[in-house]
């Protein structure tokens, strides 16, 4: 039986549109998502994925459909038919790209402003100088709105938690203002609007969580923002993914999503150690110093071992 071509062609396309939207949307290639952005990247993602698994059947298919087709008979030595081009068909193929190129464009521009990464507040940065002048104690400073620089920040610029971050090699130290806190793992509460202020110490990192789909490069002597809302309990990995020295494999930590009740008692928990901290610490330093705490003081510069000490006693 024989089927026409426009029947098996239009099969073909059936079938290769199907597979494209199936893998699409399971390809599994993502970590679970836990923040409200999270979802709109993965919806960029999914389309990009499916444009590509279309794409890719279409030239393996001809590829593979041109080699069985076409193939050199037994015994056939003669050259092939002189083929100059095809305007119409290249005309098509630049077109198709560009089309798709322009849809992905504005598709990620919207995702990118659903982001926040058009926030008025985050998305302008200072240049060095004028930075200088405001670390200097300049109370304000003359910026021209039309000289705009590339953005340093993501996110809303409102937001129910605020947490300074320092990266230096080869650890994040998150700092909370409003309690004093300063610990090794970001703690934060579900479903709240949370700003990271973000500076490095020595050279530059990036700050990745996988999980929120969110990066942000941290560069010394320039402040950055991150701001996200975790939707979902649970604990994601901070990556440093900006190489930054010879351990920088290891700069790693946890963000810990909690309920609302977890993180108050978190919070109590640590700024109460916190405190305790700080009353031994001046404690010590406001008992006098004798010659046996000032010897103990020094004695590891000196390579004195607590033993040798306690005989020198």
């Amino acid at each position: 039986m024989n089927i026409p071509g426009n029947i098996i062609t239009l099969i073909a396309g059936i079938l290769l549109t199907l597979i494209s939207l199936w893998y699409g949307q399971n390809h599994g290639l993502m970590p679970v998502e836990a923040s409200e952005g999270a979802a709109q990247v993965d919806g960029l993602f999914n389309l990009m994925m499916t444009i590509a698994t279309g794409l890719f059947l279409i030239v393996e298919g001809v590829l593979i459909y041109s080699i069985i087709r076409f193939r050199r008979k037994k015994g056939d030595r003669t050259d092939g038919p002189p083929i100059e081009g095809n305007v119409p068909l290249e005309i098509v193929w630049t077109a198709i790209p560009t089309v798709i190129v322009f849809i992905l464009a504005v598709y990620s521009f919207e995702v990118y402003n659903n982001l926040g990464g058009l926030d008025p507040e985050t998305s302008r940065d200072f240049p060095q100088e004028e930075m200088q002048m405001a670390e200097n104690g300049a109370k304000l400073v003359a910026f021209n709105p039309h000289q705009g620089h590339l953005s340093l920040g993501i996110g809303s610029s409102k937001a129910d938690l605020e947490v300074d971050v320092n990266g230096i090699q080869y650890a994040w130290i998150f700092t909370y203002p409003d309690t004093g806190v300063v610990t090794g793992e970001l703690h934060v509460p579900v479903n709240k609007q949370v700003k990271l202020n973000m500076k490095a110490g020595d050279v530059i990192h990036a700050f990745w969580v996988p999980q929120l789909r969110l990066k942000q490069d941290v560069l010394p002597g320039r402040d950055s923002e991150l701001s996200f809302k975790a939707n979902k309990i649970g604990e994601y990995p901070i990556i440093c993914a900006e190489l930054c020295g010879p351990y920088h494999g290891g700069m790693k930590t946890v963000l810990h999503v909690d309920s609302e009740e977890d993180y108050q008692a978190w919070v109590q928990e640590n700024t109460i150690a916190s405190l305790e901290d700080k009353e031994e610490t001046m404690a010590l330093l406001s008992q006098p110093m004798t010659e046996e705490s000032r010897l103990e003081m020094h004695s590891h510069h000196l390579g004195v071992t607590p033993e040798t000490l306690a005989q020198l006693r």
